[in-house]
């Protein structure tokens, strides 16, 4: 809009995702994951635009970037998608305990009794690791772990065919992440597609069938989580920088800072901070063979 900037959070990016298949979609903070999330569930702010499609379902498909407002909120949020938030607590109904919100959702998507709206709404809740003593609080009595487990409770009670995930792990200790991380695979196995957000390398190894990962807005690399975490290794240099990171691996920081999303350079964003950059990387790189690097084949041999 006029005296404002245009910023591509989101550029690009091309991917599928099967019923019974985690992908995990990985990378540092501001690199525009959060922002695909929403714009799948049309939660994307008033002045944000979109284009493309992202089709949901493998009959009587919906364009989730083109559908109305109407037909996201009746046919498409908590019934054929549904969200665990990256900040839950805004996402939770604030004058309604976590019993009741758990049985209205419930109620909304099947024909249930009482008594059965009850034992779902306790079921879903057991499933997150969310404690039955602390069903009948209001959000605002909630720590931000129990309100993450709520918002995953909220989540798995939908039963919806595809689950988007976005830092479901954040506020919980490991013992509650492992355990969160093995529901939300156990609900993949059971056939539902599951697209997680996360910063939690380990989590995404221990539950992801494919990994994609997003620098400056685009996807760089795709992998199966086998060949990712394996002896292969990651592709791209950003890839295997991530790695490298954690303190069970080289425990060695990626140098710089991303760019800015509103200054992003013509060729590869993640040049400045490589250390094979040369001058064909002032060429954007495309996606080939399931990376977007133009010394794929040189991270290979390395």
């Amino acid at each position: 809009m006029p005296g404002g900037r245009h910023v591509a959070a989101v550029n690009g990016v091309s991917f599928e995702l099967a019923a019974g298949e985690c992908l995990a979609l990985v990378g540092e903070s501001g690199c525009g994951k959060s922002v695909l999330a929403s714009a799948l569930l049309g939660l994307l702010p008033g002045n944000a635009r979109t284009r493309g499609t992202a089709l949901l379902g493998p009959d009587d498909r919906i364009d989730l970037l083109g559908a109305e407002e109407t037909t996201l909120a009746r046919t498409v949020r908590g019934r054929r998608a549904g969200l665990i938030p990256q900040s839950p607590a805004a996402h939770l109904t604030p004058v309604r305990t976590v019993r009741s919100q758990l049985e209205e959702t419930v109620r909304e998507l099947r024909d249930t009794r009482r008594g059965a709206l009850r034992a779902a709404a306790e079921a879903a809740a057991a499933r997150a690791a969310f404690p039955a003593d602390h069903l009948d609080r209001y959000p605002h009595q909630l720590s931000g772990g129990l309100a993450q487990r709520a918002a995953t409770a909220l989540a798995l009670v939908a039963d919806a065919p595809l689950l988007i995930a976005d830092e479901p792990t954040t506020g919980l200790d490991r013992d509650l992440v492992d355990r969160t991380v093995d529901e939300l695979r156990r609900h993949t196995d059971e056939g539902h597609g599951l697209l997680v957000i996360t910063h939690d390398l380990a989590a995404a190894a221990r539950m992801a069938d494919r990994v994609a990962v997003m620098y400056a807005g685009r996807i760089v690399e795709v992998a199966t989580a086998a060949d990712f975490f394996g002896a292969a290794g990651p592709r791209h240099p950003y890839a295997r920088g991530l790695l490298d990171a954690l303190p069970e691996r080289a425990f060695a920081p990626i140098p710089g800072l991303p760019p800015e999303l509103d200054a992003l350079p013509e060729g590869c964003a993640f040049a400045a901070r490589c250390d094979r950059a040369t001058d064909i990387c002032t060429t954007l790189p495309a996606l080939t063979g399931g990376v977007a690097c133009h010394h794929a084949s040189e991270a290979v041999d390395a």
